[in-house]
This record gives C-alpha cells, sequence and structure tokens, in this order.
C-alpha cells in the first residue's frame, strides 16, 4: 500500500484542534491498515515528524432509515498519531492550533 493510500484526510473537529496542543493528530486512516503501517505512513509524508505512539478506533456505521428501506453508514477507522517531544510539527496543523 502507498503511504498516500493509508492516510486519507484528517479529521478537524474542536476535539481535534485541542489534542494539537499536546502534538496529537487525528486522521482518517484505510480500514485495513495497521499501527505500523501508519506510523510509516505518517512519517514518509511529513518529513522530519517522529511519531510516538499511534492509537487507532474503529467507528461502526449508524444505521439509517428512509422511509421503509434501512441502509447503513460507512464504517471509519480514525488513527491518534502523538509526536515525540523533539519532533517537529506538521506544517498544515499550524495555523490551526493558535
Amino acid at each position: 500500500m502507498n503511504a498516500y493510500d493509508i492516510i486519507i484526510r484528517p479529521v478537524l473537529t474542536e476535539k481535534s484542534y485541542e489534542a494539537i496542543q499536546n502534538k496529537t493528530y487525528v486522521f482518517i486512516v484505510a480500514k485495513g491498515a495497521g499501527k505500523t503501517e501508519i506510523k510509516q505512513a505518517i512519517e514518509t509524508i511529513f518529513p522530519g515528524v517522529k511519531v510516538e505512539s499511534v492509537n487507532t478506533v474503529t467507528r461502526i456505521g449508524k444505521v439509517k432509515r428512509q422511509g421503509r428501506f434501512e441502509g447503513r453508514r460507512p464504517t471509519v477507522k480514525k488513527a491518534y498519531i502523538t509526536l515525540t517531544k523533539d519532533s517537529k510539527t506538521i506544517d498544515a496543523f499550524d495555523s490551526l492550533a493558535q
């Protein structure tokens, strides 16, 4: 898998903005990606960044109804990336943390 196939997009919420101060970033990742693959992908995409830990959460899609038809929203896997103390920050998020 390519690094850009593993990291799909960042999560931009109030909770993720508050975590940036602690050098923790949240990304939507591929469902089949493991923690080591996610760590390697982050260090490849953002040069100069050293990952300390990766925590993952799989959120099951909610069941939604429209009339008598029932469906399910997509299942999403999120990764909480914590960087080391001496690591460079991710530049794309610097303007958001203020």
